[in-house]
């Protein structure tokens, strides 16, 4: 049946946020996206005349949605090879962010029950009032505001709390790029920080570490150790971009393999490395950087 020009309308206007909340709520934006598809066909055969209120009425169709999702997204993730990552988020100046929910804190909401976390996301990042997400959970208010603050308490427990801003995070992560694909053993130590980890997630389809790797010096072995390797080069590849709110950039590896790496940055050092590999979680970047084929790579000086 076709829809009401109205009704379209009314669904395009909150496609952007519906999927950013679909999105926050699952990390993968490929999932966020099938959500996202499948509220539209459960909206294509709701009368609009019985709808008060088009964004509430999707923005519950999209949580329940999410939280059926999560139930088996969980199951998956107990088998997951190696390093689990959210799906990287790659940001630009023509897209910047609309929340302030960084990759640190989205690993931090994965600690968090799937009520916990859309009691937080929905109240505290969407600003949706309580009562709504109440009844969107089926919950008492007093419950929710319960779930909403001991997600609270554990995001704060995640919240950097140092700010990067966007010209010094660029220039952090271009000198990082440089000095770890040449082995710079003095520029890295001058980078990192003395407890610095990386997580690097390739699902068991691509070459990625399975454990997170702690410390400096084992970090400086590391990529002096692949500097030795693989020689250098692919500076060409590099393109510097936000990736969900933090610093980073996307590269093309020496196994000819698309890759995102984020930075958290605290005091000029870096603090945590996210690293994704995993091919089915780059299809959007791969999309993205395809849409944007006219625009040349930066070439490092």
């Amino acid at each position: 049946m076709q829809r009401p020009d109205g009704a379209t309308q009314a669904f395009e206007a909150q496609r952007p946020r519906l999927l950013r909340l679909a999105y926050r709520m699952l990390g993968s934006m490929s999932e966020a996206e099938d959500v996202v598809q499948d509220a539209w066909l459960r909206w294509s055969k709701v009368d609009p005349a019985h709808v008060e209120t088009p964004a509430a009425f999707l923005s519950r169709t999209v949580t329940r949605l999410c939280l059926d999702v999560m139930k088996s997204a969980r199951a998956r993730r107990e088998t997951y090879v190696g390093a689990w990552l959210p799906e990287p988020l790659v940001e630009t100046e023509e897209t910047p962010a609309q929340d302030n929910l960084t990759l640190t804190l989205m690993m931090a909401l994965e600690r968090l029950s799937p009520l916990e976390r859309a009691a937080f996301l929905l109240h505290d990042v969407f600003d949706v009032e309580m009562n709504e997400v109440a009844a969107t959970l089926d919950r008492d208010p007093a419950a929710i505001r319960q779930l909403a603050s001991r997600a609270r308490k554990h995001v704060k427990e995640s919240r950097p709390r140092y700010t990067v801003e966007n010209e010094e995070g660029a220039r952090i992560a271009r000198a990082f790029f440089i000095a770890s694909r040449n082995g710079d053993v003095a520029t890295l130590s001058s980078l990192l920080a003395k407890n610095a980890v990386l997580h690097s997630d390739g699902g068991g389809k691509v070459l990625a570490f399975l454990n997170p790797i702690t410390g400096i010096n084992r970090l400086l072995r590391l990529y002096r150790g692949l500097s030795r390797k693989y020689k250098g080069g692919g500076e060409d590849t590099f393109r510097p971009a936000r990736i969900d709110g933090l610093p980073g950039y996307t590269s093309l590896e020496r196994d000819d393999k698309l890759q995102t790496t984020a930075l958290q940055i605290a005091d000029g050092r870096i603090t945590h490395i996210y690293i994704t590999r995993n091919p089915d979680k780059l299809r959007h970047v791969s999309r993205a950087m395809a849409n944007a084929k006219d625009k040349q790579p930066h070439h490092l000086q």
